[in-house]
């Protein structure tokens, strides 16, 4: 423990003598305001502060220095003089008191109106869609690139991030699948058990899990995992300064950071959406089987039903959806300021546009996929 200062206090005619001894830090600063501010009512025009025996003054101490002048004079105390000092330690002194006596209510900002509040956010979500535009275009330039070489491609942080991303997502992905999945079974047998049709809750639960909710909630649950791993990964480099370092390096940080897990995410979405569409299917299995059906009797209606180009039309929106989360969790990573809340705000926004665009690109897909007749 740091040994903590003491004073000595002595009264003669002249006024009264505060000699302090110690490490003059935040917390010896504190202990001495406690024990100083009852000696002040002494009612002694002079004081004087003796510093000769401190050992050690921070901006602490230098601030405590400023407020016991000011508490003496609130004292009527008129003369207070501070002897003895180191030349470093009056530096610091007059340093800090050239603070306090300055006036910052010109750096208020002023309180704008209705009209400029809504003109100046709407400014500011320009501007960041057009950095957003930016960085997808200097990522889609570093992907041609690096499909042309592929060589150059960082493939074992690709495979790295593809075990973390894909095959550790394994379980929540099948456990919100095969949920999603019971849920549609039971919710649809209700109506289909009025006709008598409730085997034909099978094609309800495989044409929805292929084409729709299967890549939809894969799309989803990677967003809420992934695309904020990536933010958050990237936003610390950028608030450590290694992005930085990367570049002084002659590195480019959108191929030795972001092409890597672009790849990945886009090559694990599709293998997750089929294991989603097969946990969601077996959830929707157990509760026709429950109904008294064969299981087989659920295979071959599914397998009638579904058709291929309803399980490709899935798979091809997987792999949008897998840029898409990829390149928007860097994104905002890669747009992280500083602060110390500044990663936490863009794993959020990482995780909002990931989503909005998942079901914007999702919307897309449907009219596309309707008017093709697919």
């Amino acid at each position: 423990m740091k040994p903590l200062p003491n004073f000595n206090f002595s009264k003669d005619e002249n006024g009264a003598v505060i000699a302090v001894k110690g490490k003059l830090d935040a917390k010896g600063a504190s202990r001495l305001m406690k024990a100083v501010t009852p000696k002040i009512f002494c009612n002694s025009p002079n004081l004087v502060l003796d510093l000769e025996n401190v050992s050690y003054l921070d901006t602490a101490g230098a601030s405590f220095i400023c407020h016991l002048e000011r508490f003496c004079m609130s004292r009527g105390v008129k003369n207070i003089s501070i002897v003895n000092i180191k030349h470093e330690y009056s530096n610091l002194v007059n340093l800090v008191r050239d603070i306090r006596e300055k006036d910052f209510s010109d750096q208020i900002p002023l309180k704008l109106s209705f009209v400029e509040t809504k003109g100046k956010r709407f400014s500011d979500a320009l501007y960041e869609t057009k950095e957003f535009i930016s960085y997808t275009g200097e990522i889609t330039w570093a992907l041609i690139q690096s499909f042309l070489h592929p060589k150059k491609i960082r493939w074992t942080d690709t495979f790295l991030v593809a075990e973390r991303a894909g095959v550790d997502a394994l379980p929540i992905v099948a456990l919100i699948s095969f949920i999603v999945g019971l849920v549609m079974a039971f919710q649809a047998a209700i109506p289909m058990k009025m006709f008598g049709a409730e085997l034909y809750v099978a094609d309800l639960i495989g044409i929805a899990m292929v084409r729709e909710l299967g890549p939809l909630m894969t799309a989803i649950v990677l967003a809420g995992r992934s695309s904020s791993a990536f933010a958050a990964e990237i936003g610390t480099m950028r608030i450590n300064e290694e992005i930085d370092a990367l570049t002084v390096m002659g590195l480019d940080p959108v191929k030795f950071l972001i092409v890597p897990r672009i790849i990945a995410s886009t090559v694990i979405t599709p293998l997750l959406t089929i294991f989603a569409n097969l946990m969601g299917m077996l959830g929707g299995a157990i509760v026709i089987t429950s109904m008294g059906y064969p299981i087989i009797s659920y295979y071959n209606e599914i397998v009638s039903f579904v058709a291929w180009n309803d399980f490709a039309g899935g798979l091809i929106k997987c792999f949008v959806f897998g840029i898409l989360i990829a390149a928007t969790g860097c994104i905002r990573g890669y747009q992280t300021n500083s602060g110390p809340s500044a990663v936490g705000e863009s794993t959020t926004r990482a995780v909002v546009t990931a989503i909005i665009l998942i079901a914007l690109f999702d919307g897309i897909f449907s009219i596309i996929y309707y008017c093709l007749g697919i």
